[in-house]
């Protein structure tokens, strides 16, 4: 971004004339104002009651015109979670990368032809920078501008002292001042929020949702995570409880301020879902919903704590569904997470990573778990904010995580048998190579073929057919549509997903 520019006008240069001569007398016209050029028209009495308008003043804000006679002329005017390390990002450019992959580069939006002459897109003609623009645009029209709110200001000012000062009788009136007025009951309770609005979605959601803070031999950070019982189990993602490295000292903060120490329950890199237990009762669960059913464009919150500010509630739509998203496992290694997620424009942050995407009723349907990020070379190194392009799992697969996490300390996910390289060229996962008696080998599906879709998904690259697969569970019934290696001749094939246990665990 480079400065705001600044016009270097030369303002010795002054109209001529009486109202630039303070002790020149004025004519002796009440019906006109003698600052007008004698050539211009005679403005346009105003209603009664109307304020007086100055002909120096301009009428458009956007471009303001000089009286006829001024010698100026016409017109002049990453995962979305903890930084792990000292002054390291817990991001793509960190150890322990947890941002997407996106690298979003240097993008311009150039105006699509045509528009009027002399108007860029969404800016006047007057708006410097843009073709047809007559010549600079500076402060002669800016101070116009100012002149125009003082006036304004000003008439509506004397309008108020005159009421306020009394009358002709000699009578007062009494003017109202807001610090007189009593002061609300202290120790009053705020009312309850209307059901579907964002207030009654923060007070039902903020106090299920804490802060976690990981201290490790090697690295330190934070993130957020969601109460799953009273008893402290809380979910939260993997890098966020296994990113300072082992036997890390994990405490939790509370919505009432609390602190309690935690430990890991189980962790599963492959979803990148972790979950650990407080040593503290009485907490209140959030209420798990279903990504089954949601909908592009409608209303979502995120709650969590970027950057350690505990509790913040952002808002914004379901921007897109079965989004595949990689992030970087350990040292920025090949990716270890690959998930069909749910994009969302509400900011996400650093420290947002496990939070909770909850819908307007409340319910939890996602764990905030990535974001994308600018280019390093932009921010020169370090871990960027928001773009408005937030990922997180969806619920149904966190549930079904969590529960083998609870029970087993380990996860296992559905495969479907298959080998795909990650990055191709092709419009689909390219099939390498099928693995003897698998899911794809018992339905027919052949090496050297291209997957074009799972169900009702389409699949462009093999990260989205992998992710496509894992957001399923073991045994689940996929129809696969696959041609061959020129495109041709599609086939679908139904098949039954096996299970494969994750690494990780306790």
């Amino acid at each position: 971004m480079t400065e705001d520019s600044k016009d270097t006008r030369d303002e010795s240069a002054a109209p001529s004339g009486p109202a630039s001569h303070p002790d020149a007398p004025r004519p002796a016209q009440p019906q006109s104002d003698p600052r007008l050029a004698s050539s211009a028209p005679t403005p346009q009495q105003p209603y009664p009651g109307q304020p007086q308008q100055d002909p120096y003043v301009p009428q458009s804000p956007w471009a303001p015109t000089p009286p006829p006679n001024s010698p100026q002329g016409p017109g002049v005017v990453q995962d979305s979670g903890a930084s792990y390390g000292p002054n390291q990002a817990y991001g793509p450019q960190g150890p322990n990368a947890e941002h997407a992959g996106y690298g979003m580069g240097d993008q311009q939006t150039a105006p699509l032809p045509p528009y009027p002459p002399g108007q860029g897109v969404g800016y006047p003609a007057a708006s410097a920078g843009y073709p047809g623009t007559p010549g600079r645009r500076g402060r002669a029209g800016l101070i116009a501008g100012a002149v125009a709110l003082a006036l304004v200001s000003g008439g509506v000012g004397g309008a108020v002292g005159a009421l306020v000062s009394g009358s002709d009788d000699g009578g007062s009136s009494t003017s109202i001042n807001a610090l007189n007025a009593p002061s609300p009951k202290s120790g009053q309770p705020a009312a309850n929020a209307p059901a579907g609005t964002v207030p009654a979605v923060a007070q039902k959601v903020v106090p299920s949702v804490v802060m976690i803070q990981v201290v490790g031999a090697r690295a330190q950070g934070e993130g957020s995570g969601v109460v799953l019982s009273s008893d402290g189990m809380i979910l939260t993602n993997n890098h966020v409880a296994s990113g300072a490295g082992p036997n890390a000292k994990i405490e939790v903060q509370f919505s009432d301020g609390s602190v309690a120490g935690a430990t890991v329950v189980g962790l599963d890199p492959v979803s990148d879902l972790a979950v650990i237990k407080a040593d503290k009762t009485g907490l209140t669960p959030i209420e798990l919903g279903s990504s089954q059913n949601l909908q592009v464009g409608q209303s979502v919150v995120a709650v969590g704590s970027p950057l350690g500010l505990a509790g913040t509630v952002t808002t914004g739509i379901v921007s897109a569904l079965n989004r595949p998203v990689s992030a970087s496992g350990e040292g920025g290694a090949e990716p270890a997470s690959v998930i069909s997620a749910i994009q969302t424009d509400a900011p996400i942050n650093p420290g947002n990573s496990g939070g909770a995407l909850v819908d307007m009723n409340g319910n939890l349907i996602g764990i905030n778990t990535a974001i994308a990020t600018l280019g390093s070379s932009e921010l020169t190194g370090q871990q960027s904010g928001s773009i408005g392009l937030g990922f997180a799992i969806p619920v149904d697969q966190a549930r079904r995580v969590a529960d083998q996490l609870i029970k087993t300390g380990r996860a296992t996910y559905a495969q479907v048998g298959i080998t795909v390289s990650r990055a191709d060229d092709m419009n689909g996962a390219r099939v390498q190579d099928v693995t003897p008696d698998g899911p794809a080998a018992k339905a027919g599906i052949p090496p050297g073929t291209v997957v074009t879709r799972v169900d009702s998904q389409v699949i462009d690259s093999g990260n989205a057919l992998v992710a496509a697969i894992r957001s399923h569970q073991p045994g689940d019934k996929v129809k696969i549509t696959y041609t061959d290696d020129k495109g041709q001749n599609p086939k679908t094939a139904e098949v039954t997903l096996a299970a494969a246990p994750a690494e990780g665990g306790r």
